[in-house]
């Protein structure tokens, strides 16, 4: 308030900031009211010492997710330590940064705390283009989450989010949560696509053990069910959109829309439809700009590309069926080879909403 909400200071505030008129505890009430979890990102600056800031400004965090009562605010807030910038680009200025509640010290406005500062900045543009409505009971057959521009219109989060989210970068909806086990995914047969869980035989579905990423989809794809892949056995499409697999360290909330890069790609094949599996990581996470190809993966994070193929490979054999199978020689193929098959997904899908394929029980709204 003391720089953005002062006379002639508004002007210098970056888009869908809001300025908030009151001071101390007193503010949450106020920012509670103007916004939703999936809706903001909150930057606070603690004019005190780096000794005393980080307890200053955790005790601040938890009044806020107190107040809140919603997990999902729980990755929403940071915060920095000194004196508040009077725009987004002073932020590189700060000789203390504190996100998401890891300290990292940076003495001068250099190269590492800069592309932190970005992500933050594009990340926070980017969560304002899309909010979520949840209606019914979690852990019911009734519960959806409904997506809406920022107008307050429905929409669709296969059919009307954007793919290509620039500089290469790629939309991803999550679906599933990490460490989470509920079999939640986009409705594709119902009006506007909304998440729900899965269900079989009239009863929801959960997988056997927690997931152990982020999972969701690239809006504007589809693994055409009429295309046979003769580099993948033949296998046809799975009649869904391109499933993602993001391995970041934090837990993203349903119905987030994370800007993602992707890395490597799984061939997976289930009861002989071709189901591909992306494997990416978010731009907000802190090894963004360190992993690149599949080469990266494997060394900035070992073992995890076989992780999620024995997962995929086997989550089905507690319920009696056999393991899935993979192509591509059971191996994750290169990000090139990723980018060809997100092409090709969304030429795909192309096709599908200017129906010169059929559509079936698909919702195309």
């Amino acid at each position: 308030h003391r720089e953005f909400g002062k006379p002639g200071g508004a002007h210098m505030c970056p888009p869908h900031v809001i300025s908030c008129p009151l001071r101390g505890g007193r503010c949450f009430a106020y920012l509670l009211s103007h916004i939703s979890p999936l809706n903001f990102i909150c930057i606070m600056w603690v004019r005190t010492s780096p000794q005393t800031g980080m307890p200053m400004a955790t005790a601040m965090r938890s009044a806020l997710l107190n107040a809140a009562s919603a997990p999902a605010y729980a990755n929403r807030l940071y915060y920095c330590c000194g004196h508040p910038p009077k725009n987004v680009v002073s932020l590189a200025s700060s000789a203390y940064l504190f996100v998401k509640g890891s300290h990292l010290r940076c003495h001068s406005p250099g190269s590492q705390q800069k592309s932190v500062l970005h992500r933050l900045y594009v990340r926070a543009l980017h969560l304002s283009d899309y909010a979520v409505k949840e209606e019914g009971r979690t852990d019911s057959l009734d519960y959806r989450v409904y997506f809406f521009e920022s107008s307050g219109k429905k929409i669709s989060p296969w059919h009307d989010i954007p793919l290509h989210a620039g500089d290469g970068l790629f939309n991803f909806v999550v679906e599933i949560p990490k460490d989470t086990s509920a079999k939640m995914e986009v409705a594709t047969g119902e009006l506007y696509t909304p998440i729900k869980q899965d269900t079989k035989k009239g009863r929801l579905r959960f997988y056997p053990y927690n997931i152990h990423w982020n999972y969701g989809l690239l809006p504007q794809t589809w693994e055409d069910p009429f295309h046979s892949n003769q580099e993948i056995s033949g296998a046809v499409g799975d009649n869904d959109p391109v499933d993602v697999v993001e391995i970041g360290e934090r837990q993203a909330k349903i119905g987030e829309v994370l800007r993602i890069k992707p890395l490597a790609i799984l061939a997976m094949i289930d009861e002989g439809e071709l189901d591909w599996k992306v494997v990416a990581i978010s731009v907000d996470d802190p090894k963004f700009s360190v992993v690149n190809d599949v080469d990266d993966v494997e060394t900035n994070f070992p073992g995890t590309l076989m992780a999620i193929r024995d997962w995929f490979r086997d989550y089905k054999i507690p319920d009696g069926k056999p393991p899935n199978q993979f192509g591509l020689e059971n191996r994750a193929a290169s990000k090139e080879y990723a980018l060809k098959v997100i092409a090709e997904t969304n030429d795909f899908w192309a096709r599908l909403v200017k129906r010169t394929v059929p559509a079936g029980e698909l919702s195309l709204i």
